[in-house]
């Protein structure tokens, strides 16, 4: 067996745009390049697409739709399934090219491809699944109401750099089982997962024109266009809450269907009666998770009184000493981040906490060397007008406040724009209910720090987005519901 290298990975992959079931160069040949996070080193150059490339895919989505989704579903779904299984033949490689790209350790990429290929199997079998509704009119015996699901039509899917797979399942996934074609546009620093798999979809049998894959540089020259052209029906997008309310606006002028996961802020709540060592498990999971780059990191951790020297003191324990470094390397638990704009930002929200009077009890800067590397950190005594507490972090940092009351908690949990999850710890089982149900997010961790599940609803309320992926309501964002009334 051929032993899988950074090399020979970033070789495997092809580097130009995919339309319509073929790999071209972009227009006039244009590339950008895709780097390192951990050493700042130039991994390739992919194609750059330009609006005629945005095009030419939304043509080939637009020329397979009616034949696409006359496919029967279960044809759709063992394409699916296929891909699956591929996606998990090929582990490995996929796991290190991640890494390569995005910077997470390399067990952390294993998990996420294993998690990507888990919704191609959830909605291999929702394919089949596809339902509608037959019954007499109330009114009048003489006539039955026939309800129908059809595909919403073309679509045009935008994907985030942190999880550049999964990201892309969760939303295609759903896309084949409804019999939907796609456009579907990665991000600039992490466009490499992408294009691998959309060779994985190839290889499944996935037919020409279904989905179609343009990398850029010019996301808004490329995307806005095809939102305002009229032909695709449908976009979802994954991304920050400022960048969704604009696609927002560029949809309502042809009333597209959409799909928005945005920006997070998440509580984590630990109460007085919480088992502490379970609850600093949980934090550890719900911040260092993907080095807390991730919509659904803790981001603001409020402690009752009672337990939060203890639960500061042993969660600082845990973060002190996380090795720190290339996430190739085995040994490696926190990553670089993206770039140097994220470090720069975590620098800059840990600084204004320190300025307004929060404790560092560990971390608080950069690393020295080249990479875009910072140290896990935990602030205590922070104040509620401190950045942390308002703006989402994107890093290993965890803010820790004291609250007394359950009220007070709740106000504090709340008391944002955002509502994607939110994390409670607790032995009080109607407690936890309790505060589950008035908590203002679309998720809740309940003495659990990890929420994602291929077979759960994903998504947030407020200003955090629209809809939701995974799940049985999964499929629903790509259907649309049709009444024929019959007269008998």
């Amino acid at each position: 067996m051929t032993a899988v290298t950074a090399t020979s990975v970033i070789d495997s992959v092809e580097k130009q745009l995919f339309i319509g079931g073929k790999w071209q160069p972009a227009t006039g040949e244009k590339t950008f390049p895709v780097y390192d996070p951990s050493n700042g080193s130039l991994l390739c150059e992919v194609g750059d697409a330009a609006a005629a490339d945005g095009a030419a895919a939304l043509d080939a989505a637009a020329a397979a739709q009616a034949d696409w989704q006359a496919r029967a579903p279960r044809e759709r779904g063992e394409i699916l399934r296929r891909a699956y299984e591929k996606l998990l033949a090929r582990q490995e490689e996929l796991a290190l090219l991640m890494t390569l790209e995005m910077g997470k350790p390399i067990g952390e990429s294993r998990g996420e491809v294993a998690y990507a290929a888990e919704f191609f199997r959830w909605f291999a079998e929702e394919a089949v699944r596809i339902d509608g509704g037959y019954a007499p009119a109330p009114n009048n015996p003489g006539d039955r109401i026939l309800v129908t699901r059809q595909a919403v039509g073309p679509c045009l899917l935008i994907t985030p750099w942190n999880f550049p797979m999964a990201m892309g399942t969760r939303k295609i996934g759903p896309a084949v089982a409804a019999g939907c074609t796609m456009v579907i546009k990665p991000a600039a620093q992490t466009p490499l997962s992408m294009l691998a798999l959309a060779g994985v979809l190839a290889e499944a049998g996935l037919p020409e024109g279904v989905l179609s894959v343009v990398t850029t540089s010019s996301s808004g020259q490329v995307m806005e266009p095809l939102i305002r052209d009229g032909r695709a029906r449908k976009l979802s997008f994954t991304g920050s809450t400022g960048v969704g309310r604009k696609l927002l606006e560029q949809c309502s002028e042809k009333v597209l269907r959409t799909s928005m996961e945005l920006g997070g802020n998440a509580p984590f709540l630990v109460f007085d009666d919480a088992d502490i060592d379970e609850a600093v498990e949980g934090a550890m999971q719900a911040k260092m998770r993907n080095i807390g780059e991730a919509c659904t990191a803790a981001n603001r951790f409020y402690v009752q009184r009672g337990v939060a020297e203890e639960f500061a003191r042993k969660l600082t324990e845990r973060m002190t000493g996380l090795s720190i470094g290339k996430g190739t390397d085995e040994d490696v638990v926190v990553g670089p981040l993206i770039d140097e704009a994220a470090v720069s930002k975590v620098t800059e929200l840990v600084n204004d906490a320190a300025d307004r009077g929060a404790q560092v009890l560990t971390g608080g800067t950069t690393v020295d060397g080249p990479g875009n590397f910072f140290q896990p950190t935990v602030l205590t005594e922070v104040p509620a007008e401190a950045r942390v507490t308002t703006e989402e972090i994107f890093g290993p940092v965890a803010p820790i406040s004291v609250f007394d009351t359950e009220s007070e908690a709740l106000g504090l949990a709340t008391g944002t724009e955002y509502g994607l999850v939110s994390f409670v710890y607790t032995t009080d089982l109607q407690r936890g209910l309790r505060i589950s149900e008035q908590l203002e997010a679309g998720m809740v961790g309940l003495n659990k720090g990890v929420v994602s599940n291929a077979a759960a609803p994903f998504g947030g309320i407020k200003e955090s987005g629209l809809g939701r992926e995974g799940g049985s309501l999964g499929i629903e964002e790509y259907l649309e519901t049709k009444y024929v009334a019959v007269a008998m």
